[in-house]
């Protein structure tokens, strides 16, 4: 199989990568897309390989600051030309590796995390002035007021938005990473999809002999809709440590509201991750993820999970309850009363929850498992694909 790989940027190793490195591993000498490579952030077998990017590398900074640029990724991604002598192009997108324009009669397969979450279904966390600021009260500069900054940028993300979907039928087949995700990808694109979800490292994340210790833990990157300041205050209102791990924009911010028992790693090593998520008392998760890889990995530590009762979470999550044990525990509303609850319920009722069910619930979603869904449905786009007539329907596979 001949293919070409898209991803959106390449600044980091997070969920999406791990994604794309399995499809790296398994067709090293195809050429990777992407709109800006930070060389070194991703893991060796990624930067290995024959890496392309967009004009946007030549802007000196820019692996810094690419969010700052999401108004010139459309036209960025546009102008990436792909080889013609391929079989099929698989993109992992978030934002616009799906719109990369593609060789006529190519099929097209995208792995998407989700539509892009600012333009469509979580923008309310981007736009939105600071809280208790009243409309145009406050200047920039002399001239601007934050309020109208707001709404240049719900300019912005509408004309992108318009644009996202336009170019949504340069797909062919559409593969979502959770039902969430299938539910958006229909509503967003109207277009139906295969659920494969992302792979665990359930090898390397483990359980070992090593005794629970007493702090919470979240492991994340500090941004808007992980909700983090959720997991402080509830800590912070039940007087329980809580060690943060990732860094983030929100960096000084959390900081700045944070209490003496809340703890910022930065930064850490998948090693540090996993040494955690070995001692902690339970894993915290309160954001509304597409899936959600961390949870998972804590699942597979034998790590209990508290976690925010809606998205991914709801797929990966064995629910404790009263008469049941579980891997988990949920709670409906993000407010840090709901969730200084569910922690609550989860001291108290100890015995309902079971490591060997986490364990045995993460081992679902293996890296072999993964590889074998994801390449398998490769191989039957191709087998059944036939280019399109402009003048008859698009058939779709999933």
């Amino acid at each position: 199989m001949r293919i070409a790989l898209v991803n959106d940027w390449l600044t980091g190793m997070r969920g999406g990568e791990k994604c794309l490195e399995v499809l790296c591993r398994r067709f090293p000498d195809a050429q990777l897309f992407t709109l800006l490579h930070d060389a070194g952030s991703t893991s060796p077998i990624i930067e290995r390989m024959d890496i392309r990017t967009s004009f946007l590398q030549k802007i000196p900074g820019v692996a810094r600051h690419y969010r700052k640029f999401l108004p010139l990724m459309p036209s960025a991604v546009q102008r990436m030309t792909l080889p013609r002598d391929i079989d099929l192009v698989l993109s992992f997108s978030h934002a616009v590796a799906k719109s990369i324009p593609v060789p006529a009669g190519i099929p097209h397969v995208c792995y998407c995390f989700t539509p892009m979450r600012y333009a469509w279904h979580m923008r309310a966390d981007y736009v939105a002035p600071p809280p208790g600021e009243t409309t145009g009260s406050t200047v920039l500069s002399g001239r601007i007021t934050r309020a109208s900054l707001s709404a240049a940028k719900k300019l912005v993300l509408d004309s992108i938005r318009d644009w996202d979907r336009e170019t949504s039928d340069r797909v062919t087949h559409y593969v979502a990473i959770s039902q969430t995700i299938a539910t958006r990808i229909r509503e967003a694109y109207g277009r139906p999809s295969k659920i494969i979800h992302p792979p665990v490292d359930t090898e390397f994340y483990a359980p070992a002999e090593t005794p629970r210790e007493d702090f919470y833990l979240c492991v994340s990157a500090l941004v808007p809709y992980k909700r983090i300041e959720l997991a402080m205050a509830a800590c912070q209102q039940l007087g329980r440590r809580l060690v943060i791990i990732g860094s983030g924009p929100e960096a000084e911010s959390l900081r700045a509201q944070a209490g003496p028992l809340v703890e910022f790693r930065g930064w850490a090593s998948n090693e540090e991750i996993r040494d955690h998520l070995r001692r902690c008392r339970a894993l915290l998760f309160p954001g509304h993820e597409d899936f959600g890889i961390v949870p998972v990995e804590a699942q597979a530590c034998g790590a209990p999970v508290i976690a925010y009762a809606a998205g991914g979470a709801t797929e990966t999550i064995v629910a404790a309850n009263d008469r049941l044990p579980g891997s988990g525990r949920f709670f409906a509303e993000q407010s840090p009363a709901a969730l200084a609850e569910a922690i609550a319920w989860l001291e108290t009722h100890p015995a309902q929850f079971s490591a060997q069910l986490a364990r045995e619930n993460a081992l679902r979603f293996t890296v072999e498992n993964y590889e074998t869904s994801l390449v398998g449905y490769l191989e039957d786009v191709l087998r059944e694909w036939r280019p399109l007539r402009y003048d008859e329907p698009q058939v779709h596979v999933a």
